[in-house]
């Protein structure tokens, strides 16, 4: 059914979560073995940590920004990579921030909640590649600033441009696929809906149950992301 809904499809659109990310081994946030069982978001991942625990908020994101490198895309972001090329997927919607859809060769993709792959600085904006971090370099040069992941933190908005490209795809989308999302952070879980009413038919693939399967076309709970995707693929 869903291979014949792809090949069918003129627009369709993937939105994908931390499901996606965990099969490249990267860890999630909010599972029982997740990050934020080791660490308390209200404490650390907010601009009041970056201002006034600065020390603790570097070392947690320079960790992560470390752990990304050690990991890789997997046959799931090659592929839809792939069919970006034959124009079988036209955009993806990320919420993750590892970078693994562009490292794959994903050129349309809607970073809703930034990137570690970048740094900026929190005074003065300008941009840095992550590798500051790994040399352990952590103030700008143009005005000795905090440089700071170029990542969405807790109390801040989405960026306006990922969110407008996000919105306008999920409007067109004809088809539009979650990919290992447990679509339960506002505004980002908002988008299947959009989609949905918009027309398109929505499928869930995602290890657990989400808020919006009884709004799905098509769920499918005992699958791997990267399993589902190579069976589409041959």
């Amino acid at each position: 059914m869903l291979k014949e809904w792809l090949q069918e499809s003129r627009y369709t659109v993937v939105f994908t979560g931390a499901g996606m990310s965990t099969e490249s081994g990267l860890p999630d946030f909010r599972s029982s073995s997740g990050l934020w069982k080791q660490k308390d978001p209200s404490q650390i991942a907010n601009t009041n940590a970056l201002n006034d625990n600065v020390e603790e908020f570097i070392e947690f994101y320079r960790q992560r920004v470390l752990g990304v490198k050690e990991y890789h895309p997997h046959k799931g972001h090659y592929i839809l990579a792939e069919w970006e090329q034959q124009g079988k997927v036209k955009s993806i919607i990320t919420q993750n921030v590892d970078g693994f859809h562009q490292e794959a060769g994903s050129t349309q993709v809607a970073e809703l909640h930034g990137t570690l792959q970048k740094l900026h600085c929190q005074s003065c904006g300008r941009e840095y590649s992550s590798e500051e971090y790994v040399a352990e370099d952590y103030y700008c040069v143009a005005c000795e600033g905090i440089l700071r992941p170029s990542i969405v933190l807790f109390g801040e908005s989405l960026p306006q441009e990922a969110f407008q490209f996000a919105y306008e795809e999920a409007e067109k989308a004809e088809l539009f696929i979650v990919l290992g999302s447990s679509l339960s952070v506002t505004p980002a879980n908002q988008f299947p809906l959009i989609a949905k009413d918009h027309g398109a038919k929505l499928v869930i693939v995602n290890r657990d149950e989400t808020p919006f399967d009884s709004y799905a076309d098509l769920v499918i709970h005992d699958k791997k992301i990267g399993e589902v995707l190579e069976e589409l693929h041959t």
